[in-house]
Parts: structure tokens; sequence; C-alpha cells
């Protein structure tokens, strides 16, 4: 395993960072555990999870991620080797099972407490090594809607606030550092500015997606995230599994997550994107690569990736996906990929 400074800090983390929000609901619990237990067997030390996981998100599930980790951290005795990540949740119009007694599910000090207490006693822990916002508090271009359009809606909780709240969890020893996903350039400045302004907490990392199909966040992110010392934890680098190559042509394998929901679909495998898809495909076969692992080969070697959060339904998927770090794409492959992109250039929303 290879790994890489957290900026801001002096944690070294894996280049791989294991995703967790199928357990739950594709994986049992036995699944979760068998796949930590491998996963640090490789020298992974990155779990990466959520309040509301399982996903698809719903009351029956909500939690249930959590809870397995938390029950592996008892029966392994390893929580101190794990650098754990999780997240908040914010405004959201489905998920006011989340807080019971706010149905905005606004980022107010209320709320981050409750959500933090609750994700602590299902983990069994005392502590979150990093506590991520979800998604912004706010109305604007996420999940990948294309372009910001201002509607007057309400702008949410300030920015400032949710920093103090998040500032109180700290020196309660409840969360050692936070950072943000699904943001924008202008949210990210946002945070560091407050946190410059009012001596608040300063981000160490942004999650948002990002894979050979979905490459927004070298527009204006990338050069953020060098520039101010922001680490990026991309998600989704395989697009949802799409660029495996296993939903070619319409095919719907059994078990995997386009069959059991259709959710996300029209963002990672829409009908426009699949001759980019093809191609990214055609091109790792061509030079005798897993596409799976060249897709994932490729977001470990940006210069701007801190750790590649990555997720599997099965053992067999999981050792791929790890072995990728592994694999050291030649300047031919990744000219190729450049020519492609050049001509299908963010094929998905």
């Amino acid at each position: 395993m290879k790994y890489t400074t957290l900026p801001q800090t002096d944690i070294k983390v894996s280049t791989i960072c294991l995703g967790t929000m199928t357990w739950g609901n594709q994986n049992t619990e036995k699944d979760a555990h068998e796949q930590m237990d491998y996963a640090v067997d490789q020298g992974i030390n990155f779990f990466d999870t959520a309040e509301l996981y399982a996903v698809p998100p719903s009351p029956e599930t909500q939690g249930l991620t959590e809870k397995y980790i938390g029950t592996w951290f008892k029966k392994s005795k390893k929580r101190n080797d794990i650098f754990l990540a999780s997240k908040v949740a914010a405004r959201n119009p489905g998920m006011q099972y989340l807080r019971p007694n706010d149905i905005e599910l606004s980022l107010n000090k209320k709320n981050i407490r409750y959500a933090i207490d609750g994700s602590l006693k299902r983990l069994q822990i005392d502590h979150i090594d990093l506590y991520q916002i979800h998604w912004p508090d706010r109305d604007t271009n996420i999940f990948g809607k294309r372009g910001y359009q201002e509607n007057g809606t309400d702008a949410g909780v300030s920015i400032e606030e949710t920093l103090e709240a998040l500032k109180e969890l700290i020196d309660e020893g409840k969360i050692r550092y936070i950072g943000l996903s699904n943001e924008t350039p202008w949210g990210v400045m946002q945070f560091i500015k407050y946190a410059e302004m009012k001596k608040l907490p300063r981000i160490v990392s942004i999650q948002n997606c990002y894979s050979l199909i979905i490459r927004e966040f070298e527009i204006g992110l990338s050069e953020l995230c060098v520039r101010e010392g922001v680490g990026f934890l991309p998600y989704s680098p395989l697009a949802h599994g799409v660029l495996t190559g296993k939903y070619l042509d319409g095919a719907r394998p059994k078990g995997s997550r386009f069959t059991i929901t259709n959710r996300n679909s029209e963002r990672y495998n829409p009908p426009h994107a699949q001759v980019a898809i093809k191609k990214y495909i055609a091109l790792a076969k061509k030079h005798g690569l897993d596409p799976a692992q060249m897709a994932l080969a490729f977001v470990n070697s940006r210069p701007f990736v801190t750790s590649t959060i990555i997720g599997a339904t099965t053992m067999e998927q999981l050792k791929s996906d790890i072995a990728s770090v592994d694999i050291e794409l030649s300047d031919e492959v990744i000219n190729e990929i450049q020519a492609i992109h050049t001509e299908h250039p963010n094929p998905c929303t």
C-alpha cells in the first residue's frame, strides 16, 4: 500500500480509502467485516462512512453501516489503526427521519450535535477522525446538476455558525478534523475564509465525485486544493461500476447496483455517455488492462488526489480495486485517455 499525508495534518492515510455505503443494503454485516479485515491486511488505514448510509437511503437502513463498523471495531480491537471519516447530512426534503425534531435538517449547532452523538453511539467509539459535511446547506449545483442558477431561496444556516458548531465538537474531543463533500469552489473558499477570519477550524479535505467520465473537479477545485492545502478524496471513481464495462449495451447483471435500484443511473450511465464509456473500456483491453483497474489507476495518479474512495459488493471486486494501487499507467495510456476526454469531455453530469 502507498500512503499520502492528509493536508494540514501529520496523518498518513492509505492511497486507497475503503468506502462503505453498500453495507446494510447490498452487503450484510458479515460481508462488511470480511471487507474490513481484508482491507486492513492490505495496508488500508482509512475508512469512509456517513450517518445516512446504507445507500440508497431509507429509514429502515439508516445507520446500519456505522453499526457494522462499530461491531467490527469492538471485535477486532483495531479502532486505533483506522483513520475514520463520517459525514453529517444537510437539508433534504426526503430525509426528515434523520432529525425527528427538526424537519429542515439544517446544519445548525443542535442538528450537528444530534448527528455526531448518533454516529458515535452506532460506531461504539468516542471520536471521529474526519467529520465531513455531506453536502452544502444551501441551494447550489450539486449531485450532477450542471451550472448554478440563483432562485432566491433560503441560503441555509451560515457557514460561520456551522464552523462554530464543529469547533465545539473539536474542543470536546468528539472530532479531530473537518472536511467537506459535494462542495463548490465558492463554498470551499467560504469555509477557508471564515476559518481564517474567526479563528475557526480549517477544512483539511473535500470529497467530490471524480472519474474518467466526470472530471469537472479539474476545472477549478483541483487548483484550489493544491494552492490552499485541501486534500481531495474522490468518490465513485468507477462511476457506480459503469467503468467496469458491466452495464454496456443495456446489461443489468444480477446483484449489481443498477439492477437492484435505478437510482443515479441517469447521472453515471446516461445514453449520451455510452460512446465515451465504450472507448475507455476498449482502451483498457487494447493495453491488456482490467477496465476497472485502469480507471482507478488514473484517479490514483492525479497529483491533487489524496486518497481514492473505493466501494465493492464482492470480495473479488474489492481485491481487484485495492490492487489498482500498484498499477502505473504508461504515458501512452494517459495520452490516449486524454484524447478520449478531449473528444468527449465530462459526458456524465
